[in-house]
């Protein structure tokens, strides 16, 4: 009996009503489950997310979400052999399963990775303040927050892990609770890991949600504070953004399309070349690998026409050493489609294609496999296709097969490759494989504007280079026009999704509250105690020292030019200062901060452990002989810091501005500097 694939709302393991839709194995074509959605009601969940997940992340800082994340990589790590078993009834060999199931979990700790850039806040500041007034009494601030809503994710059915995590490790680090509906094809992946997930008890109640099923209605719920992300066919995209709660609304949608992404050969890239190489094998990774099935695999291939014939033959070699069959058999290099209902439609766009483009490799109803039925399994040979004249023959650049399908094609010098590519009307990724940085650089600057990301790929990165087809999680994945206008991940880039910037108006001291920065012009708080003398829990956002007072001599600029071995004009030889800006030999501006260092730093033993950075660092104004200098030493911003093991020392890190000053008051130089600093009751072991 074909088990139940079940939904998870309102803390609990739900069967849909009904008797669901089927859901077959790849390989042997068995009944292996049933998935349904009906009966669940979305605005209880959406509620349910609002009441308990959302709550509970918000009270979270950044940094206390990114650890959330790593411990979760952690846990669902030591569990991916269990993934890999459930994955294998989608068709996929292991290294498909492997980019699904651990590149899924390297998105949490990509993401997790993110604390150690934010502040250690629930919220965030975006930029630096704005000036508003003369006098500098009036500020303003960018800060974004939580929105107060439901992160809503619909995924497709090619990569049922990588396309959960990848998105909801950003909503939850952006402190936002998230409802995940997968493709019914292959959600019962989905429902193990989630199983997995509920079952760690280290997300907060509320905070993830599965709808397994057709999820229909579920956009019914949505208002200005969800977020709703997309990834599949264009059309059914197209037809969600244009839902009049959606529009109305002004929900933030973000669509991620199937596109028609392409590789360009190189001019120089001819036989025996490198470049060569690493395009037949680019091309037949994508073609194979998840069988074709992956949003950024490639469709085009667009190469010099005098080299048409010649890549054709080797990747018809390349192709012809691929075996495909049961991924369980050893040697097996591609497994099937997800189902049998996929390959007939992506026979039928075959049929499509070749009504304009010849085939010279493959046959969309015959295959040779490795212990398995050709036919019980969706099994499908790779197809390439050829298109001799892509100028005028324009079908190529408007229909996706998706599967382990492409065309080559040819071009006659770059500017028409650009013009092809330019053709797909927007994709996700494109590539060049090519040695001239000139060729890479005129083909990147004139393709960029049509596709979300673009792989230069050479000889030099080819050893390290994660591929065409990798989106990566600190890089942008998304494109422009057919490929949805979307834009995920890119780091903190994509947590600003799931965040409202607020521009907050106002004096510096209150927004030096406010932010937890602080912000210049604002008032000084006493400490007491000199700032270097206290634990990181007792220094406060506001806390200054303002420091005795130093003038500098003409011994001091010819000092430090000795031990420097600065001898710059402007320092050492007052006789060339005609037509500079300089009245007289200037005082070194690493001299001015190393002497503001001797001013502001408290010599004895403490709780300060180093200084190891420099921010903004910034010389506003020159320092000759004879000026007497001083020190501003404000706590401009804390940072907690987590040990990184059981023997290293409780710490924070302290950001200082260092203000310095002349007998006029005029700043004149300003820096940030990074400190370490122990916490209370932590002396290192003798």
């Amino acid at each position: 009996m074909a088990k139940k694939v079940q939904s998870y709302a309102l803390g609990h393991w739900i069967d849909g009503s009904g008797n669901g839709a089927e859901v077959y194995h790849a390989i042997t074509g068995d009944l292996i489950a049933t998935t349904s959605s009906e009966g669940l009601d979305y605005a209880e969940m959406k509620a349910y997310a609002k009441k308990h997940g959302g709550p509970a992340l918000r009270k979270m800082t950044f940094r206390q979400r990114g650890l959330m994340l790593k411990r979760l990589a952690l846990y669902l790590l030591d569990q991916k052999e269990d993934f890999y078993k459930v994955s294998a009834m989608t068709g996929a060999t292991r290294v498909d399963s492997w980019i699904d199931i651990e590149g899924g979990i390297g998105n949490l700790f990509a993401n997790a990775s993110l604390r150690r850039k934010l502040q250690d806040q629930p919220f965030m500041l975006d930029g630096d303040a704005v000036p508003l007034s003369k006098g500098g009494s009036f500020i303003g601030q960018h800060i974004m927050v939580p929105k107060r809503g439901v992160a809503i994710h619909i995924n497709a059915y090619n990569f049922p892990i990588w396309g959960m995590l990848e998105k909801i490790a950003v909503n939850l680090l952006a402190g936002m609770p998230a409802i995940v509906k997968p493709s019914p094809v292959s959600g019962y992946l989905t429902e193990s890991m989630v199983r997995s997930i509920v079952a760690s008890d280290i997300l907060p109640e509320g905070a993830l949600q599965l709808v397994s099923g057709d999820g229909h209605g579920i956009l019914d719920i949505v208002d200005s504070q969800d977020v709703v992300t997309f990834t599949g066919s264009a059309a059914t995209g197209r037809k969600l953004k244009a839902l009049p709660q959606i529009v109305n609304n002004a929900v933030p949608f973000t669509l991620e399309a199937d596109s028609l992404n392409c590789a360009i050969l190189g001019e120089d890239a001819v036989p025996g070349t490198e470049e060569f190489n690493l395009f037949v094998k680019e091309v037949r990774k994508e073609m194979t690998v998840k069988c074709g099935q992956k949003c950024t695999a490639i469709r085009r291939i667009i190469v010099p026409e005098n080299l048409l014939e010649d890549i054709q033959i080797a990747l018809g070699q390349a192709l012809s050493k691929t075996v495909i069959g049961d991924p369980a058999v050893e040697g097996v290099r591609m497994g099937a489609l997800v189902g049998k209902e996929q390959r007939e439609v992506l026979r039928s766009r075959i049929a499509e294609l070749m009504q304009e483009s010849s085939l010279v490799y493959g046959h969309p109803d015959q295959v040779d496999v490795q212990g398995a039925d050709a036919q019980m399994g969706a099994f499908m040979s790779p197809i390439l296709l050829r298109q001799d004249n892509p100028m005028e023959n324009t079908l190529v650049h408007e229909l996706e097969a998706f599967g382990p399908v492409s065309t080559i094609m040819p071009y006659r010098h770059l500017a028409e490759a650009i013009e092809l590519s330019h053709m797909g009307k927007g994709s996700l990724v494109s590539s060049i494989m090519t040695y001239d940085d000139k060729i890479a650089t005129e083909y990147v600057l004139e393709a960029a504007s049509h596709h979300g990301r673009i792989l230069v790929l050479n000889r030099d990165c080819a050893k390290e280079s994660t591929g065409h087809g990798s989106p990566l999680p600190l890089l942008t994945h998304g494109g422009p026009g057919r490929a949805g206008g979307g834009e995920e991940m890119g780091g903190i880039r994509g947590v600003k999704h799931y965040l409202q910037r607020c521009a907050v108006q106002g004096s510096p001291t209150t927004l030096t509250e406010i932010g937890q920065r602080f912000q210049v012009g604002g008032k000084y708080k006493d400490g007491g105690a000199h700032s270097f003398t206290k634990h990181f829990e007792d220094l406060e956002v506001g806390d200054t020292i303002i420091t005795h007072k130093r003038t500098v001599t003409e011994s001091d600029i010819v000092n430090f030019a000795n031990v420097s071995w600065d001898h710059f004009y402007a320092h050492t030889d007052a006789t060339s200062l005609e037509g500079t800006t300089f009245e007289q030999r200037v005082a070194h501006g690493y001299f001015v901060l190393s002497a503001a260092a001797g001013l502001f730093v408290h010599p004895a033993k403490g709780p300060v452990l180093l200084n190891y950075g420099l921010e903004e660092c910034r010389f506003t104004k020159p320092v000759y002989p004879g000026m007497t200098i001083g020190v501003r030493l404000t706590v401009k911003e804390k940072m907690d810091q987590e040990p990184r093991d059981a023997e290293d020392i409780p710490k924070g890190i302290v950001k200082f501005l260092v203000d310095v000053y002349d007998e006029t008051d005029e700043t004149v130089a300003i820096a940030t500097i990074l400190t370490m600093i122990k916490k209370r009751g932590q002396e290192p072991k003798t």
